[in-house]
């Protein structure tokens, strides 16, 4: 198996191993977005929990901006296993985020965006971009603040070694409040760290 199918396999494992996580890091998305409708988009390797925001009734479009190539059908496979073929698109981007209509997403959820950049540099500038005025973006990683010890204890350990051979590198909130800065997104971006290290980027 060459280099470039390795990490797609070590993705798609982590991404199953985290299914259990998915309905409480909704439940946390659901808390600070404030609303059930719009359009809602996951953007990056690192997808999942957009099917428990289906599943919830959080959004009423739902979009999938895939990258590195070769996800997407990954995605389309998971979307048929969790019964929502036909209710999500699946859009082959990159970290720029090239053909996702700029001011077109109410609600952005961008997981692992920021500690792995062997594999991709997130652009908080896109992000922002395709945000509708009023959108939220939930940008960063961990397990959220509801995900209960239990779940996290259960699968923390294989995590932690599929992150490691995907190059995870932590980063300081000191770090994460530069790359803010640097992305010069016009807005206010509230730093959490209450269950991971997150953004949250409100238009």
């Amino acid at each position: 198996m060459n280099e470039g199918n390795l990490v797609l396999e070590l993705i798609k494992e982590i991404n199953k191993l985290w299914g259990p996580v998915y309905p409480y890091l909704a439940r946390h998305i659901e808390e600070l977005y404030g609303r059930r409708e719009g359009t809602a988009i996951e953007i990056g390797p690192f997808t999942g929990v957009i099917f428990s925001l289906i599943e919830e009734g959080i959004g009423d479009r739902f979009v999938i901006a895939s990258f590195p190539f070769g996800m997407g059908a990954f995605f389309i496979e998971q979307a048929k296993e969790a019964g929502a073929t036909g209710k999500i698109e699946v859009v082959d981007t990159d970290p720029s985020l090239s053909g996702i209509e700029e001011k077109s997403v109410d609600l952005a959820v961008f997981r692992g965006a920021f500690f792995f950049p062997s594999l991709f540099d997130a652009d908080l500038a896109a992000v922002y971009r395709v945000l509708k005025p009023g959108g939220l973006a939930f940008v960063g990683g961990g397990f959220g603040k509801y995900t209960p010890d239990s779940v996290i204890s259960h699968l923390g350990k294989r995590s932690r070694d599929l992150n490691l051979q995907l190059g995870k590198v932590e980063i300081s909130e000191q770090v994460l409040r530069r790359q803010i800065g640097e992305s010069r997104i016009p807005v206010h971006a509230e730093v959490i760290d209450e269950g991971g290290l997150w953004v949250v980027i409100k238009k």
